[in-house]
């Protein structure tokens, strides 16, 4: 695999103390694989979506619009 970064990263508020800059599909990955609080319809999306991206098949903005879906889903803020 090689990483592949969106072209804005994204930074993702999991708690009021746990903010992290996501870059790409493999940090998404990483994030929503740890500590995500809902794994709704948008979750398993974006956890697809970005292996996808990272294997080629999926644009990686594709993936990153999942993600931030992902995000608003589980009530996440994102910046």
């Amino acid at each position: 695999m090689h990483q592949v970064l969106w072209s804005h990263p994204i930074e993702l508020g999991l708690t009021r103390n746990d903010v992290r800059m996501v870059k790409g599909p493999s940090d998404a990955l990483r994030c929503l694989a740890d500590q995500w609080p809902h794994r709704g319809p948008y979750y398993v999306a974006a956890r697809s979506a970005c292996r996808a991206a990272i294997e080629g098949r999926r644009t990686v903005e594709e993936a990153r619009k999942l993600f931030i879906s992902a995000a608003k889903e589980a009530h996440l803020e994102t910046h």
